[in-house]
């Protein structure tokens, strides 16, 4: 357990906007309220991080926010969505046992009231920032795999973000009304923002992982099976549009009256190892 720590804690990383935050507490002699939200952040990140290594998760780095945190995993989208919740509520868990623990404490006066509501404040403030619908918040991570139980992967990605881009664009709005000298806050948007742009960017390159993962992995723990109905006319890269997360899949190709059936495997060689993303699957079935 010890060791499991250890290895973890070797992969945080102080991301530069946490510097900066560092640096103003320095001047303006904020330790406390310094310390407080460095931990906070650092406990809710290593939640998540905790419950990944459990799960046996490849694990990269732990990068740590002024406002929160990014533990960023070498998978892509095809670990059973149970496992995926878990990871995704054991960060905003954290914040329920520190603030029971913070209220036992200033009970038995270890801290003072005005530390405690402190305490209480910037938790409150990260669980439910962490909790907006937007990603790559948890809340974001939690609207991605609501989606992911009723649209394929790439619908569900794709509605994620319109979904985050919508609710980014509130903030926006209630910002420049409320807020338009919150210096903190804009930092905060202008983040989401590079992070929304960056994911929208890179979503055909997010697919295509969440297609080798499938093809290339070396194990898999889906165990269940969803059928896709397809006809005998549509394209290969068509097809694999249609992938859920959390699914292996069994095609089944309609030619009138008829039935053929295809594993997901064949139609995952013929996209990678034979680049065949435009044929017919009605096609590939005479060749098995």
């Amino acid at each position: 357990m010890t060791r499991n720590i250890l290895t973890l804690t070797q992969k945080i990383q102080i991301h530069p906007l946490f510097w900066f935050v560092i640096g103003i507490s320095i001047i303006t002699a904020h330790f406390t309220e310094l310390l407080i939200v460095f931990m906070t952040v650092l406990i809710h990140e290593l939640g998540h991080a905790c419950m990944a290594q459990f799960f046996h998760w490849r694990i990269k780095k732990i990068q740590l926010l002024p406002f929160g945190g990014v533990v960023e995993l070498d998978e892509h989208g095809n670990r059973p969505l149970k496992e995926e919740l878990l990871v995704i509520l054991a960060g905003p868990f954290q914040h329920i046992w520190m603030i029971g623990v913070a209220f036992l404490f200033v009970k038995l006066q270890i801290i003072s009231a005005p530390i405690f509501e402190l305490f209480i404040y910037h938790n409150l403030i990260i669980l439910c920032f962490n909790l907006l619908p937007v990603w790559p918040l948890d809340g974001g991570k939690l609207l991605f795999l609501l989606y992911s139980l009723r649209m394929p992967f790439t619908k569900a990605h794709r509605s994620m973000m319109i979904t985050s881009i919508s609710v980014i664009l509130v903030i926006i709005m209630f910002t420049f009304l409320f807020e338009p000298y919150h210096f903190n806050l804009w930092i905060i948007v202008l983040f989401l923002l590079v992070s929304l742009y960056t994911e929208w960017k890179q979503r055909s390159f997010v697919y295509v992982r969440f297609l080798m993962e499938r093809y290339y992995g070396k194990y898999s723990k889906i165990e269940k099976l969803k059928p896709l109905l397809v006809e005998e006319g549509e394209q290969v890269i068509d097809v694999l549009g249609k992938f859920f997360r959390g699914y292996k899949h069994l095609i089944v190709i309609t030619e009138g009256n008829k039935r053929r059936e295809l594993d997901e495997n064949e139609l995952l060689y013929e996209y990678f190892a034979r680049k065949r993303t435009t044929s017919r699957v009605g096609d590939l079935t005479q060749e098995y």
